[in-house]
C-alpha cells in the first residue's frame, strides 16, 4: 500500500479507493506528550486541506487536515480513548480515521515517504 506525506505533517495509506490518515512520527515528536485527539465522524464529507480532527498536546493544539477530499468512513475510536497511542505508534495503530476516495488525482500533489522525510531534514 502506497503512504503518501503533506507539508501539514499529515500521512495517507491508500488501500484501492480507501484511504487511511494520520500525523507522522515527526509531527508527534514535535507535540510531545499527547493528551487528547479528537477524530472526524463517519459519513462527514472534506474536501481537501479542510480540518477534520485535532490533536492535543501539554505543549500545543493542533488541527490534522484532510490531505484529499473524500467520505469519512471511520474516526478511530482508540486515539479518542487512548491519546497517548499517537505518540507510540504514529504512522500504525495511531491513525486518525480513514475516508473513500473522490479523486484519486490528488494524491499527486503529495510526497512519497523518502522526498517526506528528506523534506522534514530541511526544516
Amino acid at each position: 500500500m502506497p503512504v503518501y506525506f503533506t507539508k501539514d505533517h499529515e500521512w495517507i495509506r491508500v488501500d484501492g479507493d480507501t484511504a487511511t490518515v494520520g500525523i507522522s512520527n515527526h509531527a508527534q515528536e514535535q507535540l510531545g506528550d499527547i493528551v487528547f485527539a479528537e477524530v472526524p465522524e463517519a459519513r462527514r464529507r472534506l474536501t481537501r486541506g479542510q480540518e477534520a480532527a485535532v490533536v492535543e498536546s501539554v505543549k500545543a493544539a493542533s488541527d490534522v487536515y484532510a490531505p484529499v477530499s473524500g467520505e469519512v468512513i471511520e474516526g478511530n475510536p482508540a486515539v479518542a480513548d487512548d491519546p497517548a497511542l499517537i505518540n507510540s505508534d504514529p504512522e500504525g495503530l495511531g491513525w486518525f480515521f480513514k475516508l473513500k476516495l473522490d479523486n484519486p488525482s490528488e494524491l499527486d500533489g503529495l510526497m512519497d515517504e523518502a522526498a517526506y522525510r528528506e523534506w522534514v531534514n530541511t526544516l
